[in-house]
């Protein structure tokens, strides 16, 4: 086997465990995210990593309405409208309608809903940190070569 085979056998192998790494990560800090977040909300309603990307969605966007927010998290509407209705009955989001159209229906954020919106902007925040400071230990170039690999890893995986 010649070194360029070698090398992609190597890289696959890396990626796969990278993958499988990244897996387990994203279980334990989902787990102990969820656990943070369930400490501030005192409420008998538990919230999953979607609900709460959709309080986030409306936090980020607010007043949305349900097929805008569809399309940003990638879900179908059945599906959102669900989530919708159970974060309404939670008390963490409400409905509104503007004065000009009263058949559209929009989201908004309540005050327990900002505080969960602002926990999860929070803990992406530290994430982000956290990449940053992993990354300070290349160079320019490297960090070039590395935005060009994940940036085509992303058009790879939405093409195929």
């Amino acid at each position: 086997m010649d070194t360029a085979s070698k090398n992609k056998t190597a890289i696959h192998e890396f990626f796969v465990q990278f993958l499988e790494q990244k897996e387990q990560y994203e279980t334990r800090i989902t787990a102990t995210y969820l656990e943070d977040i369930r400490k501030h909300i005192e409420s008998e309603f538990s919230l999953n990593m979607t609900e709460l990307h959709t309080i986030a969605c409306i936090g980020e966007q607010e007043p949305i309405n349900l097929t805008s927010i569809a399309e940003r998290i990638n879900l179908s509407k059945g599906n959102t409208s669900k989530i919708a209705n159970k974060l309404l009955k939670a008390g963490w989001v409400r409905k509104a309608q503007f004065n000009d159209n009263k058949k559209e229906v929009y989201f908004r954020l309540t005050p327990v809903g900002k505080k969960l919106f602002a926990t999860h902007d929070e803990l992406h925040a530290k994430e982000k940190q956290r990449m940053y400071e992993f990354l300070e230990r290349y160079n320019e170039s490297e960090l070039e070569f590395i935005k060009r690999l994940f940036g085509d890893m992303v058009d790879f995986y939405r093409n195929n």
